[in-house]
């Protein structure tokens, strides 16, 4: 009977202790990942109002159709501003895993890597269309493995010392984080 009693009174005692610790890194992480799933929500409710483009060879009607759902991206967002995504604690998140991708064994060939592939030299804005005249600068892998991996409408793109959130359908800034490379 003790012995059944004690093993009752110590899980009674586990269900009213503490929850775990949550990894604070993996919280932040996740706050990113939930304002990307917002953005992306809010996309798919435009889209959906929109009607679905029928496959087409037409560039003009592919490109009617980005057009108009950027303009409708940027009414939905009109207040968006820098930091809506990339919060304070996200970027100081963001600043930690792209030093860590950073360390000397990996930083040459980073920097070796987004010299090669046409740096881009842009002071980009958010719910600004991404200059259809200028190259989009691939990230880097080695960086890439570092960063939260993104849906595939969203990508990563570096311009100067940014880091961009683009909108790859709609050609839209979704966030900047500014002054991350140098």
């Amino acid at each position: 009977m003790k012995t059944a009693a004690a093993i009752l009174i110590a899980g009674v005692m586990a269900a009213h202790a503490d929850p775990p610790a949550v990894n604070r890194d993996a919280a932040i992480v996740n706050e990113f990942e939930t304002r990307i799933d917002t953005y992306l929500k809010l996309r798919q409710e435009i889209e959906a109002q929109m009607g679905h483009l029928k496959t087409t060879p037409s560039e003009e009607k592919i490109a009617h159709s980005e057009r108009d759902l950027r303009h409708k991206l940027r009414e939905a967002r009109a207040g968006a501003r820098e930091g809506d995504i990339f919060t304070p604690q996200i970027s100081m998140e963001f600043r930690r895993l792209i030093g860590l991708a950073m360390q000397p064994a990996d930083a040459t060939h980073i920097k070796q890597s987004l010299r090669r592939s046409e740096p881009v030299q842009l002071h980009l804005k958010v719910n600004e269309k991404y200059p259809e005249s200028m190259p989009l600068q691939t990230t880097p892998p080695t960086l890439l493995e570092n960063l939260p991996k993104l849906p595939p409408e969203i990508e990563y793109r570096i311009t100067g010392r940014d880091l961009v959130l683009l909108d790859a359908k709609a050609n839209l800034i979704v966030d900047v984080l500014r002054g991350v490379f140098s």
